[in-house]
């Protein structure tokens, strides 16, 4: 009687190479977070796809990187053999060679002082040629006829300031002119906003503004060509970028700089409050100098009258009519500050048809129209795909040898070589030989030759 030796023994899992990498991929990138890597640039290649690749190291060690072309052209640098780099990035692993990598999402010069240094040489430039001289500096109107405000209409620099000027002064128009304020199109795209808006000849004072971010993020108005656009600009520009600790070359540039975009909104426009305010002083001023100058009057009259005793009748009715005068003049006065309180109401009635939530509620129903419209394209290309598929997996199953198998024919293969025997002057009596079906395979000797 044999014992099976074996027969107790678990069944051991066996990993296929590609499975092998696949699992080593998924764990390095689901237990290693996005991380900041320094070191040095070396074997920097740039094929014709446009990714980048090549080797960051110190002086103990080295690790192959990647840099997708969707991610490169963020940065403000072309890579150089040597360079110090910071990168932000994922680790992984390439599984076609087993090759472990790292993923960069962001690149940037090792340490804080590259931007910075960017920044202080173009402030240093400008401020020899003089764009930061107060002689250059434009006054701001008192009272604005039509603000333009150059900045996202949907980020929440627009909403605090349309709030201020709405709280102080809803009866002045304004106009957003929409631009991108971070990335590689926004400095060009913020240029041609104040030159259309100087060309329009609607505004007499324009607001620059967006909200706080870092260096990178506020670096499109750290650009040379938006703080020449600035000065050049006749109309003049309040500039209110990040928070009130940020400070960027346009607010060097422009006539007044404003800590945060809610504090330019009040440097641009009084409070009406203020101005209905002012007109009531002025209206009880007014009726105190004309009672003033009434009394006046009369005691000129009276003196008149002791002079004059005779003509009492005369000297009556022009009392009388100073009287009137008096009346009529009050009236006046309170019709004219109403007619003031109308006109204020009806330029608030005009504004609010043009209030922003208006455009944003049309915005957000052409965003849901062509959400549903890509959702139906998807729906379409991916019953496309799958009709093909399936043309594809019947011809496939068409060709499967297995299917040649499974009507009772067999696959003869040496057991040594492993090469498929068609005739029998390939094998010899005592060759031992693999045969294969349908429902798996089995080893044969042969035992006898037909020719």
């Amino acid at each position: 009687m044999t014992t099976d030796l074996f027969s107790k023994t678990p069944e051991r899992e066996i990993f296929s190479v590609s499975q092998l990498n696949r699992q080593a991929r998924q764990l390095l990138e689901t237990h290693l977070p996005l991380l900041w890597v320094e070191g040095e640039l070396s074997n920097v290649s740039i094929p014709s796809s446009g990714h980048w690749y090549f080797t960051l190291k110190d002086d103990q060690a080295q690790v192959r990187c990647c840099m997708f072309r969707n991610r490169n052209m963020l940065v403000r640098f072309k890579p150089q053999q040597g360079q110090h780099v910071l990168l932000r990035a994922r680790v992984s692993l390439y599984e076609g060679r087993g090759d472990y990598q790292i993923i960069a999402e962001h690149m940037e010069e090792a340490g804080s002082g590259a931007l910075q240094r960017a920044f202080d040489e173009l402030k240093h430039k400008l401020s020899q040629e003089g764009l930061f001289n107060e002689a250059h500096k434009k006054a701001l109107p008192s009272l604005p006829k039509h603000i333009g405000v150059i900045t996202s209409p949907t980020g929440a620099a627009i909403h605090d300031v349309l709030s201020v000027l709405e709280r102080r002064f809803p009866g002045i128009p304004v106009t957003v002119i929409p631009v991108a304020v971070q990335g590689k199109e926004s400095a060009p795209q913020i240029v041609k906003a104040i030159d259309l808006a100087n060309r329009a000849g609607l505004f007499d004072v324009l607001l620059l503004t967006r909200g706080g971010g870092s260096m990178e993020d506020l670096w499109s108005f750290n650009e040379e060509i938006v703080a020449r656009a600035i000065f050049n600009s006749e109309l003049p520009i309040v500039s209110a970028v990040g928070h009130e600790v940020d400070f960027t070359i346009a607010d060097f540039v422009a006539d007044l700089r404003a800590p945060t975009p809610s504090a330019a909104a009040e440097l641009l426009v009084p409070d009406a409050d203020d101005w209905l305010d002012k007109f009531i002083g002025f209206e009880v001023l007014l009726e105190e100098a004309m009672l003033r100058r009434l009394q006046q009057w009369q005691k000129h009259l009276l003196n008149l009258r002791q002079r004059l005793r005779h003509p009492r009748e005369r000297l009556e009715q022009q009392s009388q009519r100073l009287d009137n005068l008096e009346l009529r003049l009050k009236n006046h006065i309170k019709h004219l500050l109403s007619d003031f309180k109308n006109h204020i109401r009806q330029l608030e009635i005009r504004q609010q048809p043009h209030h922003p939530q208006v455009r944003l509620q049309q915005l957000r129903e052409r965003v849901a129209a062509h959400h549903q419209r890509l959702q139906t394209a998807q729906h379409r290309l991916i019953e496309r795909k799958q009709q093909a598929l399936g043309e594809t997996m019947r011809m496939l199953n068409t060709l499967n040898p297995l299917s040649t198998l499974e009507r009772g024919y067999g696959l003869i293969t040496d057991a040594h070589t492993k090469k498929v025997i068609t005739s029998s002057n390939q094998v010899k009596i005592g060759t031992v030989i693999n045969a294969r079906v349908a429902q798996g395979e089995f080893v044969c000797r042969v035992e006898s030759i037909s020719k």
